[in-house]
């Protein structure tokens, strides 16, 4: 069985490259051999693709979240337009909206939101969506100028009524689960998981967040414990661990255009 975690910022596990290519090969071990590997900063990118570029089965995405809304930087686009050209870039993101947390004002990242979609668009790539209590906005700006190749709604918050709305709206919409997908008060999660296809479903880590209950006592995630989250969601599938992997696996290189 092999797994691929969509979604964790490698950077923010350990500063060291050392360490960061101890977390990847322990990773390895425990069968997640391809990851996605999300920048914390645009400013911080160009730094960690170099650090990674030679590991294998480490691909990136590049893009510019909301918390940055208030100082991209004046040449923000021309560095994604430029990092879309390396090797291994396979999506935009994260981007999107958050209204938790309220950074800048709604205006800019809806602004940076649209821009960001239109350059995955313009370079045929996917799109990582980050969503906190923004999901109506997010619908509204997706239905009109969703990129071809398709979004994912990373970490995964609303629910199954929303994820079935994105679909009959005929968006090209994959949702990613990470590990508080395990903890039992998550019902929203779980009733999503139960009502939508399973040929639209990921799982990711969100390393260094989203700890799976399993290892509640740890510090911080890393990518070898989404192999807890997919136990847990192939129990409540009702299937078998192997068909799961499986499926998760097409899943995830469908939508960033890998090879199986």
């Amino acid at each position: 069985m092999q797994f691929f975690d969509t979604h964790a910022h490698i950077g923010l596990i350990y500063d060291s490259p050392v360490e960061q290519f101890r977390v990847i090969q322990q990773a390895k071990q425990a069968g997640v051999t391809r990851i996605i590997s999300i920048n914390n900063s645009l400013h911080d990118f160009k730094k960690e693709y170099t650090v990674l570029k030679s590991m294998k089965g480490i691909y990136h995405a590049v893009g510019v979240g909301p918390s940055e809304v208030t100082a991209p930087g004046a040449d923000w686009m021309n560095i994604i337009e430029e990092s879309v050209k390396l090797p291994n870039v396979v999506a935009i993101g994260e981007t999107g909206l958050d209204y938790l947390k309220q950074f800048g004002d709604k205006r800019s990242q809806i602004e940076l939101f649209i821009a960001q979609l239109e350059l995955a668009q313009k370079y045929s790539l996917p799109v990582i969506i980050h969503n906190r209590d923004a999901g109506n906005d997010i619908f509204d700006i997706l239905k009109d100028r969703i990129p071809e190749k398709g979004a994912i709604f990373h970490c995964y918050s609303e629910d199954a009524a929303y994820a079935n709305k994105c679909l009959d709206a005929g968006m090209n919409v994959y949702f990613s689960f990470a590990g508080n997908l395990t903890y039992r008060n998550a019902r929203n999660l779980h009733d999503t998981v139960l009502n939508i296809p399973r040929d639209r479903i990921l799982i990711e880590t969100e390393s260094p967040f989203m700890i799976p209950a399993e290892f509640r006592e740890k510090k911080r995630t890393m990518p070898a414990y989404l192999v807890s989250t997919a136990k847990f969601l192939a129990e409540m599938l009702e299937t078998d661990l192997e068909s799961l992997a499986a499926q998760l696996w097409t899943n995830s290189c469908k939508i960033f255009q890998l090879p199986e």
